[in-house]
């Protein structure tokens, strides 16, 4: 039974499809990235009003299930709770913080950089895993996965109790969403990069 249902999350639907010979994100003529810190618990209202306003945006879910007296529950959450990246000009910008649920709007020198972070997030959330955000990253082995649907992406190595996760970075927010995988499905990004700790 869904408590929060799963909401439009990217707009427009081509917003983060990966070009194998991307336009010059700076000069594009949609617009640039912006990073919009919003007021708690307010990120899906605020997609929803730039949505309403054809203004392009992002937001990462990802799904939580849980029991409660013996039912199970799912919610779409944000994968950065208090964030939402916005893809537009400055009447995009406008749209989004004359909604009042804007605490902060963060410029973005590097946008080349956050276009890839949100690419391979996006990837993600359409690999239907199951993912779990995580908080500040920890340091671990550069890693890529080989095998399966996520074969190419690029991610740091972390681990919890016996499993073993990838976590996708998005170093603007310095935070990042992992994915669970399997140890023979990745590789060191260098001979000499180990897997320490890890058996």
């Amino acid at each position: 039974m869904p408590l929060l249902s799963s909401e439009i999350f990217a707009y427009p639907p081509d917003l983060l499809s990966a070009d194998p010979n991307p336009a010059d994100v700076d000069n594009a003529p949609c617009g640039r990235w912006w990073v919009l810190h919003t007021r708690p618990r307010t990120e899906k209202a605020l997609a929803r009003r730039l949505l309403s306003r054809s203004v392009g945006f992002f937001l990462p879910q990802y799904e939580k299930k849980s029991l409660n007296r013996g039912r199970l529950l799912s919610s779409h959450l944000p994968l950065f709770p208090g964030y939402l990246f916005l893809h537009g000009d400055d009447r995009g910008r406008l749209a989004a913080l004359e909604a009042n649920l804007v605490v902060n709007c963060l410029h973005v020198e590097d946008q080349r950089q956050l276009q890839a972070d949100l690419e391979r997030v996006f990837r993600l959330m359409n690999s239907d895993a199951p993912l779990t955000p995580e908080g500040r990253l920890a340091v671990g082995d550069l890693v890529e996965i080989t095998e399966g649907a996520l074969t190419g992406l690029r991610g740091r190595m972390v681990r919890y109790g016996k499993n073993l996760r990838v976590t996708i970075d998005v170093r603007f927010l310095q935070q990042g969403v992992s994915v669970e995988i399997e140890r023979w499905m990745i590789r060191p990004l260098s001979e000499t990069a180990g897997f320490a700790g890890i058996p």
